[in-house]
């Protein structure tokens, strides 16, 4: 019997290095009509994903400001953090998506105009593609979110939005939109200070966490699972403690962490293992 060449059992141990890892693709698009262009996105598919014929948990990661689809891939180190969760079992396999919310106009809201309608192209068209593409169980109770920064501040205001859509949410460093009426017309002023009264107060009561928060139906407070990080020295400590401190005070279940810690990559890439953790625990049965 002729044994296997090396050749032949590099490349078989090869393959199977290969199938235990996942893969991140940058680049990727789809038209949207809501903002009549194309929008880019970023995806990473678990290391069985072409290999099996499964669905899977879908967790939409959004990036920063400065930032684009690529951020997490470049700088957060999804694939190599995602990959090793699942390998020591503390995540389940999931797909991860990251839009782009950099071009043309940076961030996850719809303007206070209504000139430009990203949170409504996000669900309207961007969620319903990448479910309709990807093999994605489309269930809320195999659905989270998170994001950093600017992201973490899309995370809060669309799963406080949405509820019925997420099982888990995971704002990262969070911007928190206005915190007060006064801060979110000092905001739009700033850019437009023709702006009316009107409009600024229906952008805070949409925008503003802590707003609908304190506004969130009694039936809805144990809707979504809740991860808050912040860390200790970032600029952005304060709002996310007011929400902690409201999100006690209107009894809404939610793990609250502050670590040592600023404002950077660093920091959220340390944070990545326990948010695919925590929203794994919310795609899992007991």
């Amino acid at each position: 019997m002729k044994k296997p060449s090396i050749l032949f059992c590099l490349l078989a141990l090869s393959s199977i290095i290969m199938a235990q890892n996942g893969k991140v693709i940058d680049d990727l698009s789809m038209k949207s009509k809501i903002l009549n262009m194309d929008r880019k996105y970023a995806i990473y598919l678990p290391p069985d994903y072409e290999t099996s014929l499964r669905n899977y948990p879908v967790l939409y990661l959004l990036h920063g400001g400065g930032d684009d689809q690529t951020g997490w891939v470049q700088f957060g180190e999804v694939l190599n953090i995602t990959d090793r969760a699942i390998k020591e079992g503390t995540s389940t396999p999931m797909i991860i998506v990251m839009p782009d919310a950099n071009t043309i106009r940076r961030g996850y809201a719809n303007d206070a105009k209504g000139e430009w309608l990203y949170e409504d192209f996000f669900f309207q068209e961007f969620m319903p593609f990448i479910e309709k593409t990807y093999r994605i169980k489309g269930e809320k109770r195999y659905r989270a979110i998170a994001g950093l920064s600017m992201g973490g501040d899309g995370t809060y205001t669309y799963a406080l939005h949405h509820p019925e859509l997420f099982a888990a949410a995971c704002p990262l460093s969070a911007g928190t939109g206005p915190l007060t009426p006064e801060d979110a017309k000092k905001r739009l002023t700033k850019d437009d200070p023709d702006i009316g009264d009107t409009l600024i107060t229906k952008y805070y009561n949409r925008q503003s966490v802590l707003e609908l928060i304190n506004k969130m139906p009694e039936d809805k407070k144990k809707d979504v699972r809740w991860y808050i990080d912040c860390g200790d020295d970032d600029f952005l400590f304060e709002g996310n403690c007011l929400v902690h401190i409201a999100m006690r005070k209107k009894e809404i279940p939610h793990e609250f962490r502050i670590r040592d810690g600023g404002h950077n990559w660093t920091y959220w890439r340390t944070a990545l293992p326990t948010v695919l953790e925590f929203v794994s625990m919310s795609f899992h049965q007991f």
